[in-house]
């Protein structure tokens, strides 16, 4: 957020910028969510709901982890939040606190070890190996007596790396020895899965804890619906009663029309994502390549919709100190806007959103690929 507003800021001067700093699909909401929206409207759906959602919306919830997960749940089994972040914080929010800890495995998701940190809990910073993915030996050292969840994001933000299900299954092996720890589970990007690799989901790979995971996914990248603000989980009971009891005192309901449009966007027709997903692939293959021949060291994501990029030999041939100090540098002189890797603890490295169209990628990769070789 901190590059898209200094990337905004720089458009308001007069400067020529693109961003490729947003988490963001550029496709349009389709229209029939967009037309269940105007419809809760002007049905009336316009004040608050039950705090943790709809029953309509729960039950298409329900009926979505069943049909793509082949997750069982009830709707007393289902939270409905404002936005997937905001599922995330309700989660730790009424589990973990002073003592506790959360292994996060890196590089991650900028927001999960200052949430870990709001709640009073200790973030357990776990790093991948070289495919980004930790191991089941570095999990078993990284648990303690203290340890109480361990976050898994896949695909991920920021690298596309994906879990399979003999990934996923090997860690379920070493949860199954410490019966203090669960797993949330942040599956945001399961839509956006590439080639043919194939998504997987840690409740599916190990059904026995199921007791101890929570399945947590949302509308915002599938469906292009950032701005509506609605996240979703499955879970045991009792945390989901203990999240509707805090989000009682706190946010409240996510915002009704936004439910409505959700109960639309899963209930109704997912052919287009092919068309979506096809695109994606085809812009993350040309910029891989792009970045790859600047200088930019990367693989082509298996999902998500982020390069992920190794920019320490060009730090080193520019005399660059940080990647952030880079990441400004290419904004100042090539008008492109990045976000630097350590803001995902993983320094060395810059994210670049393909989440644009073939002609601005194109462009971006241009001014980077000058800014590299001047």
């Amino acid at each position: 957020m901190a590059m898209t507003q200094a990337a905004r800021t720089l458009r308001e001067a007069g400067r020529d910028v693109i961003s490729l700093s947003v988490g963001e699909p550029d496709f349009a909401v389709p229209d029939h969510i967009i037309a269940a929206a105007e419809r809760a409207m002007a049905d009336g759906h316009t004040g608050y709901t039950a705090a943790d959602g709809i029953t309509e919306l729960k039950e298409a919830i329900a009926a979505k982890f069943e049909r793509d997960n082949g997750l069982a749940f009830t709707t007393d089994q289902i939270n409905v939040s404002p936005g997937g972040k905001a599922v995330l914080w309700n989660v730790l929010a009424v589990s973990v606190g002073p003592g506790d800890e959360v292994i996060v495995p890196t590089p991650c998701w900028v927001s999960y070890p200052d949430m870990v940190k709001l709640t009073g809990a200790t973030p357990v910073m776990l790093a991948g190996g070289d495919d980004f993915k930790i191991t089941a030996e570095a999990l078993e050292r990284a648990i303690t007596p203290r340890t109480r969840w361990l976050m898994l994001n896949s695909p991920s933000n920021p690298t596309g790396a994906v879990y399979s299900a003999e990934d996923l299954g090997a860690l379920a092996d070493v949860l199954r020895r410490h019966p203090q720890v669960m797993v949330l589970s942040d599956d945001i990007y399961e839509a956006l899965v590439y080639g043919n690799v194939r998504f997987a989901t840690m409740a599916r790979v190990a059904p026995d804890l199921a007791d101890r995971i929570v399945t947590m996914n949302g509308v915002s990248k599938a469906y292009a619906m950032t701005g509506f603000r609605i996240g979703y989980a499955g879970g045991p009971v009792w945390l989901i009663d203990a999240m509707r009891k805090f989000m009682g005192q706190t946010t409240s309901c996510a915002a009704a029309p936004s439910q409505w449009a959700a109960l639309a966007a899963l209930n109704g027709p997912q052919d287009f994502l092919d068309g979506w997903r096809a695109q994606y692939r085809a812009r993350a293959a040309m910029m891989t390549e792009a970045m790859n021949a600047a200088g930019l060291s990367c693989s082509l994501p298996d999902g998500a919709f982020y390069i992920f990029a190794d920019c320490r030999d060009i730090m080193a041939a520019k005399g660059v100190g940080t990647d952030a100090d880079l990441a400004m540098a290419i904004l100042d002189r090539a008008g492109v806007a990045t976000v630097p890797g350590s803001a995902f603890h993983a320094p060395g490295h810059l994210r670049l959103s393909y989440a644009a169209s073939m002609e601005t990628l194109t462009q971006a990769c241009s001014r980077i690929a000058a800014f590299c070789a001047d």
